[in-house]
Parts: structure tokens; sequence; C-alpha cells
């Protein structure tokens, strides 16, 4: 198993691409030992850095009658599995100051939902955990402002952190990902992520739920390596349709890797451009 510090070194080698991925919640067991097998074996073939991901509780379904997940308990077991059974480090968000402390001693990277983006006291519960925090940059903020949140998360001393861009509002039910905010971000002297699938999210156009457009992931991945990004954060399922959350914005399991065998090619091409980071 990786410690903290081998995590965070893999995350900062410049030659070697991250992906965060996983099911966007943990519907059971079996999926997430499914998925992170699929992935762990792609991954090891075409060199790329992985940390699976998956939520315990979806605390922000458009709807209250939604799936949230098995909560923290038989959640934070599930994750357990997946890192003892693979060996990944396992990535997992936190809603409340009170889930930190139980979900660190699980994981091994805690993130803070691009809702909660803001939230001082949660921000820096996360940091004080002493785990790599991936903090998601709100829907509602720009790029330049997420330099805001970098420095409510060092002043409480943390000095291992993951910026990741998942889209921004543009007016009623949709989000766009601006490329540039992939090297304001870089600015702020941390590892920046791409949000391949939330970013094509449709949020709350569904009605009860969120709708997407998983077609445009891929096009966004590419965007985002080219662009610089150190990795990206993709959710992925079995058969996506029949997924208890975020379904129209994930990608296929079965597509993974052929998707992520150009994303290693186009990061190798574009690591050879004059200029790149």
């Amino acid at each position: 198993m990786m410690t903290n510090e081998t995590i965070w070194k893999s995350i900062r080698q410049p030659s070697r691409l991250t992906l965060i991925a996983g099911p966007c919640v943990i519907e059971n067991e079996r999926l997430c030992l499914q998925i992170a097998a699929s992935l762990q074996k792609t991954c090891r073939k075409l060199g790329i850095n992985y940390i699976f991901k998956a939520s315990f509780d979806k605390a922000n379904r458009s709807s209250g009658k939604s799936f949230r997940g098995p909560g923290l308990k038989e959640g934070l077991g599930v994750l357990a599995s997946v890192r003892r059974d693979f060996g990944l480090p396992v990535l997992t968000d936190v809603h409340t100051e009170e889930q930190v402390e139980r979900a660190a001693a699980v994981v091994d990277l805690l993130q803070i939902p691009a809702f909660l983006c803001r939230q001082t006291d949660l921000i820096a519960a996360a940091v004080g955990s002493g785990k790599i925090v991936n903090l998601k940059k709100g829907q509602f903020l720009s790029p330049d402002e997420m330099g805001q949140v970098v420095r409510k998360a060092t002043g409480a001393g943390g000095n291992k952190l993951l910026l990741t861009e998942r889209g921004t509002t543009f007016g009623y039910n949709n989000l766009v990902a601006d490329m540039r905010s992939i090297p304001i971000m870089r600015g702020f002297g941390f590892p920046v992520i791409f949000d391949a699938t939330h970013s094509v999210q449709l949020p709350g156009a569904g009605g009860d739920r969120s709708d997407g457009q998983r077609q445009f992931a891929p096009v966004l991945a590419r965007c985002a390596v080219v662009a610089g990004v150190n990795g990206l954060f993709i959710e992925t399922h079995p058969n996506p349709d029949r997924a208890l959350s975020d379904g129209p914005n994930m990608i296929p399991l079965g597509q993974m890797a052929a998707l992520l065998a150009g994303l290693v090619k186009l990061h190798a091409v574009t690591r050879t451009l004059p200029g790149t980071p």
C-alpha cells in the first residue's frame, strides 16, 4: 500500500497521467470491486497513476427521494475492501466536519464537493486530517476565485492539495468547461485535475434528477490533457443507464480502456510541446 507521501509524489510526476475514477456512488461492494479490477488492469498496462473513487453518501441529490448511497459506516467498509484487495489509493468526499475523522481513518484522499468548496470549517477539518485533499471548484466560482479556497486550505495547514475543474454554471441546467481554468489554477502551485464527466452534466434538467451528455466527456478530457492538466476525474459504470446516480454523464466501463489509451498518447505528445509545464 502506498503512503501519503508516495501517492503525492506520483500525482506530481509530470510525465505520468493520474486518473481518479470509479462509480458516482457506492451501489454495492460487487460493483466497486468490478470497476476497481477493470481500471487497475488498464491503468497498469498504460502506466497511469490510478486512484479509485466512490461516494458513501450523495448529500446533494436533486430530489430527496433519490438514492444517496449506503451511508458512512457501510460505505467506508466497501472502500476499505477496495483498498485492501487491490492495494489502490482511495478517495471519497466528505460533507461535514464530523465525517472527516472517520473517513480519514480508511481512505487516502478526502474530497471537498464543489457545492461546499467555500465551507471554511470543512476545509480546515479535511486538511487537518493530514490527508491529500481534493478541492473541487464550485460551479459558481471563476478559476481565479479558487485562489481564496486554496488560501483557506493552506492557512489551515494544508500542503497537499488537488484542484479540480468541473464546469461552470452557464444559464439554467447547463455547464461550460473553460480550459483557461487549468493554467490559471495551476498558477496556485498545486496539481490540477479535470472532471470530464461532471463537466457534461445538465444539472436538474431531468426534473427530479440531473441529465447529462456523456458523448462529450471524452472530447473535454482530450482538451484538458492538451491544456496541461495533471490528471482526470472520470465516473464510470458497466451500464450507466442503470446507474443509481449521474448515469447520463458517466462513461461506460467497457469504453474506458480505449479512451485512456488515447489520452496517454495525447499526454505524451503534449509533453513535447514548447512551454508545456
